[in-house]
């Protein structure tokens, strides 16, 4: 066998390898349920980071919250904010657009902060005064509770996690966001 074969074999292998991977994966997790609708004018405004699963961009934050303005071309703007290292720490704010996916009443959102890169930003559970969201991703290693006060009752935020944990995300992995600032 010559090189050129071996190195084409040893690429498919790999690429079989990650597609086995990516369906067992899919299969594992059932079809991730949204709320019928979202009125981004209502979703609007300051919604802090009550937990999260752990993200990299998010490593060191503290007293985290997003501030969403909704953009007359029909997108909205995100205004992601973090004080690094401690509630004393510096600000860090990230800028991004998150765009409604066709067809889906506004639950889902494709959010972008490093062109051409878009994540999954899905709404899973919205309180009906808008007071608190459970969002997430189809892939469950993004998930988020947030509310409009950095405190959140403590009876919501476990019916959010259970609720996650029914849907097939890692909980036990949650991290509670230090809003201390705030408070």
């Amino acid at each position: 066998m010559n090189k050129n074969t071996k190195t084409i074999l040893g690429a498919g292998t790999v690429l079989l390898a990650a597609l086995v991977l990516t369906s067992d994966k899919q299969r594992k997790n059932a079809p991730l349920r949204t709320v019928p609708s979202v009125d981004l004018d209502r979703y609007q405004g300051r919604w802090y980071e009550i937990a999260k699963l752990p993200q990299r961009f998010e490593k060191g934050c503290h007293c985290v919250y997003a501030e969403y303005t909704k953009n007359p071309d029909g997108y909205v703007d995100v205004l992601n904010s973090c004080r690094k290292g401690g509630a004393g720490g510096k600000v860090k704010q990230a800028h991004g657009k998150a765009f409604p996916v066709k067809g889906s009443g506004g639950s889902k959102l494709k959010v972008q902060f490093f062109w051409p890169f878009k994540g999954d930003y899905w709404i899973l559970e919205l309180d009906p005064d808008y007071q608190h969201v459970l969002v997430g991703a189809p892939d469950r290693e993004s998930l988020w509770i947030l509310s409009r006060t950095p405190v959140l009752n403590h009876d919501i935020y476990h019916r959010l996690v259970q609720q996650a944990r029914q849907e097939g995300f890692p909980v036990e992995q949650l991290e509670i966001t230090d809003q201390s600032c705030h408070t």
